[in-house]
């Protein structure tokens, strides 16, 4: 009994430092963010005709959220330039790596084995590398400054396909009986495909979307070169960057605050409601086939 007693003491001393750690960890990591939003509904009229040395506003505005939405803000057109960006990407993207993904998978061909290994070998080579290549590129094409909407866009699908590496995992992981069966059955590889291996591969799909979604949601190193002398087709973290940089810091730090919490909220509120998916992702995908 005296044993059992002092191993349960142990546990519970050990869980409740456990718990300690991870609160600090928490408050450390959450603290930054509580400042943003609390930056955000600093007035700047009342409140900064000076430096202030206090951290809770004395007086709580929403000037800085109604300046974003104002005429004099370019903000409302940022913010669309990235979500479009953000969702043309999203969606291109995902669908080339379920048809690579589904045909590594699934098919056997000449020379697959081997084009995986360039893929792979190819993929450990930093993207910002091709930056200046792919900025002349572009601009031959008439894709940079006014047209790099598209331009974003074209990059981003162009290599998406290198991308299979988690998708061809959680593929390999469904049993291949079930298309036999179906082919059997007088099912087509695009039928096996839209029809019976999606639904099972549902939470890579979403865990793809949302990956594919979040990169161009915030670049900012190759979508600043492109987008370049156009404030029109800046995206949001370009446009915020140059907004700070080339007016008033001071007058502007409130309302680059909020800018970063209403680009914070919507991929806040994706992760919180497909985060069981995410997850199962990301753990069915890891496993190699």
């Amino acid at each position: 009994m005296a044993k059992e007693a002092s191993m349960k003491r142990r546990r519970a001393i050990g869980n409740a430092v456990t718990y300690a750690i991870l609160i600090i960890i928490s408050i450390v990591w959450l603290f930054p963010f509580v400042c943003l939003i609390i930056q955000s509904f600093r007035s700047y009229i009342t409140e900064f005709g000076g430096m202030v040395n206090y951290l809770i506003p004395k007086e709580f505005s929403l000037d800085s959220y109604k300046f974003l939405f104002s005429e004099e803000s370019q903000f409302v057109k940022w913010y669309g330039n990235t979500l479009t960006i953000a969702a043309f990407v999203a969606v291109f993207q995902t669908i080339i790596v379920i048809c690579v993904s589904y045909a590594l998978s699934r098919m056997r061909f000449k020379g697959r084995r081997a084009l995986m290994n360039f893929w792979l070998v190819l993929g450990m080579f930093p993207g910002f590398l091709t930056m200046i290549c792919l900025y002349f590129l572009l601009k031959e094409l008439g894709l940079t400054q006014q047209g790099a909407i598209p331009g974003l866009i074209l990059i981003s699908v162009a290599s998406s396909g290198m991308g299979y590496y988690v998708f061809k995992g959680y593929m390999d992981t469904i049993p291949k009986s079930l298309d036999e069966a179906a082919r059997i059955d007088g099912a087509t590889r695009a039928q096996i495909l839209y029809i019976m291996m999606l639904p099972l591969a549902k939470p890579i799909v979403i865990y793809t979307a949302l990956t594919a979604f979040m990169a161009p949601w915030c670049d900012y190193i190759f979508a600043s070169y492109v987008s370049l002398g156009n404030s029109d087709t800046y995206n949001v973290a370009v446009a915020m960057y140059r907004w700070v940089k080339t007016n008033d810091y001071q007058g502007y730090f409130t309302r680059f605050c909020a800018g970063g919490i209403l680009v914070a909220v919507p991929v806040t509120i994706l992760f919180m409601c497909l985060q069981k998916y995410y997850v199962e992702g990301v753990t069915g995908g890891a496993v190699k086939g």
